[in-house]
């Protein structure tokens, strides 16, 4: 019977140095799989439609840059395997949405945005912080942070172009996925937060995503 491979504390953090590598680097990310966009005919939009769209993937695609890195800082600190399994499994999925809104972004002739690696670095102190306090703190913050990834998916979908289906294509598929995220966590055993964090939460949220929409 195979044993599951046993990593020490260096071989961690080369992990994390590559996936953050992955997640920062443009295009080196690889999805599972294929973009919702792809079955979606594309419409000519107005530059203004154009420009708005790509700010709001920008956001979209900052967002799944925290996730990647506080699921990757939960994983290192993580106590039992099992959670530390379940955030790296969970990682492995949000790869995808990271991908997909890159290229939409790229198809609309914009750029991610070079906040990122700020971005990124917060998430990761928070994610593994949360995993030192306990797994069920870290699981909670997961639901709470896929509730305020819903919030934005669902804002943003009101927001598009009726013509622009691959961005909503995209946006859906992404909404489906991070409610099942929050449904797990907590199903783990994962703590819900009171408002006053959550509200926290999503000032701090909002910060993220104002500056991201156009740089």
């Amino acid at each position: 019977m195979a044993t599951e491979r046993q990593y020490s504390p260096i071989d961690r953090l080369l992990l994390q140095a590559d996936s953050a590598m992955r997640t920062l680097l443009p295009s080196s990310a690889h999805s599972r799989r294929p973009s919702p966009a792809i079955v979606q005919p594309d419409h000519k939009m107005s530059d203004v439609d154009t420009r708005h769209v790509a700010g709001l993937m920008r956001i979209n695609h900052a967002g799944e840059v925290c996730a990647q890195a506080l699921y990757q800082g939960q994983a290192l600190t993580a106590k039992l395997p099992k959670v530390r399994k379940a955030m790296e499994h969970a990682a492995e999925e949000e790869i995808d949405h990271l991908v997909w809104c890159e290229q939409r972004i790229h198809q609309l002739g914009s750029h991610t945005s070079v906040l990122n690696p700020l971005f990124y670095g917060l998430s990761f102190g928070i994610g593994a912080v949360a995993g030192v306090i306990s797994d069920r703190v870290s699981l909670g913050f997961v639901a709470a942070t896929e509730d305020q990834v819903c919030k934005h998916l669902g804002e943003h979908l009101e927001q598009l172009p009726i013509e622009d289906g691959k961005s909503r294509a995209i946006l859906e598929q992404m909404l489906s996925d991070e409610e099942h995220h929050a449904e797990s966590a907590l199903e783990a055993g994962g703590f819900r937060f009171p408002a006053p964090v959550k509200f926290g939460m999503g000032v701090l949220a909002k910060v993220m995503t104002k500056s991201t929409y156009r740089i």
